[in-house]
């Protein structure tokens, strides 16, 4: 419960997480997976929300593709807890069907959106920051929760705060004064350097009043037709209405068609070991971050998806055998079997049944291109 009505966890679950291929697949992407483990992605979001509100008040949004894999890995949660979207329309109707959802159950209630395919080191720590969120949330803002920049990320967008508006949990809350899209390495080395910007996590909290108010104000069609599913949602009707009015509405994301136009946006700033996982370059920060070295030998640790080595020349491998000899700062996901590297710094390999990756880390945000590749090529089993 929070000061003004029940607070309600919205966990977009969607995307095919094509910079972790050929691990992640369109049919099984990286939030069913356990990335880093033990539990896959989406499992530990919820574990980290339940602290923050009733088991019964999370809501699941994802396609039909994987929506049998969503509640056979969720047996806690209802049927209708998770919502199944007929086709995607962007983070924008998404969030806001459960915001309206939300609404139409208490006028009062607060809502968070939380990725389902992201990683949070210290969950004691981020627990702190929703709390001061929807302490500022309930005072009419649309917040969001940056995270406090470690080095110049160029996968990540940024927020560049304004004035303060006070502390909330101990944490300063600030106006928004702008979203920028992801920069190239320059820019975001000044605005690290600045102090002024924090990474756009994607995570947000508002009382649901608020956001389909600044809904209906720049996004009215889409807002119309969302209190429309939702007017009917506990009840028979809904499956038909999801039916005749989804495919119509508008696709757009809700940074592009709220955030980025609403003068009522502010930002708590967050430091609770977070990352999107969003290549295997930070997949091999996250899991290193987890080993230490340990005299000449290096140490080995069970990160949950077998048995993780980081030696002395920072090669970290999983689930394989490596053999390097002149190899350096390699990230190795395996299959079992060995793997030899030699004379090569800064690379990935990814080892499966019926794919091999090998690319330079400083590329890990270009996997994807090779998914696209193999679409146009007509693959339907690799992608």
């Amino acid at each position: 419960m929070t000061m003004g009505g029940r607070f309600y966890a919205i966990i977009p679950a969607g995307g095919s997480g094509t910079r972790l291929w050929p691990v992640s697949r369109s049919a099984r992407p990286k939030f069913l997976l356990p990335l880093p483990g033990p539990r896959t992605m989406i499992q530990e979001t919820v574990q980290r929300l339940q602290p923050l509100c009733q088991l019964s008040d999370i809501i699941v949004i994802t396609g039909p593709k994987h929506a049998d894999e969503v509640r056979l890995q969720l047996p806690e949660l209802e049927t209708d807890q998770v919502i199944v979207e007929p086709m995607a329309r962007g983070s924008g109707p998404a969030i806001g069907l459960g915001a309206a959802i939300a609404c139409k159950r208490d006028p009062e209630a607060i809502v968070g959106s939380f990725a389902a395919d992201h990683v949070v080191t210290e969950p004691a720590v981020f627990e702190n920051a929703v709390r001061a969120a929807i302490d500022v949330a309930s005072r009419g803002y649309l917040v969001t929760i940056g995270i406090q920049p470690s080095y110049p990320e160029t996968g990540y967008g940024y927020i560049r705060s304004g004035a303060s508006i006070g502390v909330s949990n101990g944490l300063d809350v600030r106006i928004v004064d702008e979203f920028k899209e992801k920069p190239d390495l320059e820019t975001a080395t000044r605005y690290v350097d600045s102090g002024r910007y924090l990474w756009n996590a994607s995570m947000f909290v508002w009382q649901a009043k608020a956001l389909m108010a600044e809904l209906r104000a720049y996004l009215p069609d889409v807002a119309n037709a969302l209190e429309r599913i939702a007017e009917v949602w506990d009840t028979p009707a809904r499956v038909q209405a999801m039916h005749d009015i989804w495919p119509s509405i508008e696709e757009v994301t809700i940074d592009h068609g709220i955030l980025e136009k609403s003068d009522r946006v502010a930002v708590v700033p967050g430091v609770f070991g977070w990352t999107d996982l969003g290549d295997w370059h930070g997949y091999g920060k996250v899991i290193a971050d987890t080993l230490s070295v340990e005299s000449g030998n290096g140490s080995i640790a069970d990160n949950g998806n077998g048995r993780g080595h980081l030696d002395v020349h920072n090669n970290l491998t999983i689930q394989a055998e490596l053999l390097p000899i002149d190899a350096t700062n390699a990230v190795v996901v395996g299959n079992g079997r060995l793997i030899a590297l030699l004379g090569v710094d800064n690379i990935i390999v990814i080892d499966t049944e019926d794919a091999v990756l090998i690319c330079d880390r400083s590329r890990a945000q270009d996997v994807r291109r090779l998914v696209d590749a193999l679409k146009q090529q007509g693959s339907t089993t690799l992608i």
